[in-house]
């Protein structure tokens, strides 16, 4: 078995097919230096200077891991069962594809100083000195990673202005009734946010807007999204989705034998939502291997098609999610968004299928219970924040 990419999808396919019984040999190969950690914290305890990195508490010697690191796949020949690395070739006899993915850059900004993205352990040591120096800071993009940057930011001392294409934070993942209520929080944490801002360029010590607005910035973090790292894979006859997602099945195979694809890089058809997922979360990157190391060793195959869940900490508020909104048909909430802490129910014909919940995270677990059974919800005793939330199964 080799696997590639040693963030939390490698490492825990790893894991997981010796945890299933897999007495091969396991290689697992990271492109950077560190040992093999997890990246939630991050944007937090490390940002912060709380901690001096997340490195996974594994013993890999004793699992019989053989990590390779600091080692660069350059592509996967699969006729011939090999990967071609900046140090020779590596052959295998089942291949898993857990790159990930790799953060979005904002066109123009190569080689302008004191441009960062927040992604891996080094994006977060050249942060740290930043915030330890409260500089005015300008981040781009009021997605998931800007706001959980921008309260470290504001935790930290910074003066801290957000600047959002769109009209609204979290614009690509949440409806505009939802993410509204969430913009006044950057205004509660002291940052501020402008939307329909759109950057026209960016110079050491300032951003430009389109609108001729000028924004101090001594640091500039881009936040805008982030694509599967997939890029290695030109002319392996793997199939690559729209979004250049590896196309696995399932069973999390891809379309060359004996080459199976996990976590952010891949996407898998949900028979649940009726559609294809790609989920760039944790969770997603924790589940998914299980199933991969579960059809590379067992008898019968095992199906993935996960609820998917994740969290993110922001402006001191817990926001958790679980399930897929797209396909309802019809939105409840559960206390005052304006308030500290409420919760958005999606149903679909009924049946719960999606849930947002701001500091209450006793709906969240209650909820992840009734989206994996498809419950039938009653809508009136749903809406009722003083009832729990598994009180409103109809």
């Amino acid at each position: 078995m080799v696997v590639v990419g040693a963030g939390m999808a490698g490492v825990q396919t790893a894991v997981a097919l010796r945890e299933q019984g897999f007495t091969g040999t396991v290689t697992l190969l990271g492109a950077e230096p560190h040992q093999p950690y997890d990246r939630p914290p991050l944007s937090k305890a490390v940002l912060l200077g709380k901690a001096e990195g997340s490195a996974f508490d594994i013993d890999f010697e004793a699992l019989g891991i053989e990590l390779l690191l600091g080692r660069e796949v350059l592509g996967v020949r699969g006729a011939a069962h090999e990967l071609d690395t900046a140090d020779g070739p590596v052959p295998y006899d089942v291949l898993v594809l857990a790159t990930g993915a790799e953060p979005i850059r904002l066109p123009g900004t190569e080689g302008v100083p004191g441009v960062h993205l927040l992604r891996t352990l080094d994006d977060a040591e050249r942060l740290r000195p930043v915030l330890a120096r409260q500089h005015d800071i300008v981040v781009v993009g009021a997605g998931w990673i800007g706001a959980e940057f921008a309260t470290a930011a504001r935790e930290a001392g910074c003066a801290v202005t957000v600047v959002e294409a769109a009209d609204r934070p979290l614009a690509g993942a949440l409806p505009a009734e939802v993410a509204a209520p969430m913009a006044a929080w950057y205004a509660d944490s002291g940052a501020s946010l402008r939307t329909h801002a759109r950057v026209a360029r960016v110079e050491p010590g300032a951003v430009l807007l389109d609108d001729g607005s000028r924004l101090p910035a001594d640091a500039v973090v881009v936040g805008i999204g982030a694509r599967p790292a997939t890029a290695w894979l030109a002319g392996s006859g793997i199939t690559l989705g729209d979004q250049r997602e590896v196309v696995a099945d399932d069973h999390l195979r891809t379309s060359v034998p004996d080459v199976y694809a996990v976590g952010d890089c891949a996407s898998f058809p949900s028979g649940r939502y009726g559609r294809r997922l790609l989920v760039h979360h944790w969770d997603n990157a924790l589940q998914g291997p299980r199933t991969v190391a579960a059809n590379v060793i067992g008898e019968s195959p095992a199906v993935y098609d996960p609820v998917p869940y994740f969290w993110s900490e922001q402006f001191g508020r817990f926001v958790q999610y679980v399930g897929h909104h797209q396909s309802a048909d019809t939105t409840l909430w559960r206390g005052d968004p304006s308030g500290p802490a409420w919760t958005v129910c999606w149903l679909r014909e009924g049946r719960l299928v999606a849930l947002l919940a701001v500091g209450r995270p006793r709906d969240l677990a209650q909820g992840r219970r009734l989206v994996e059974a498809g419950t039938l919800m009653d809508a009136e005793a749903l809406t009722d924040p003083s009832r729990p939330l598994k009180a409103a199964a109809a």
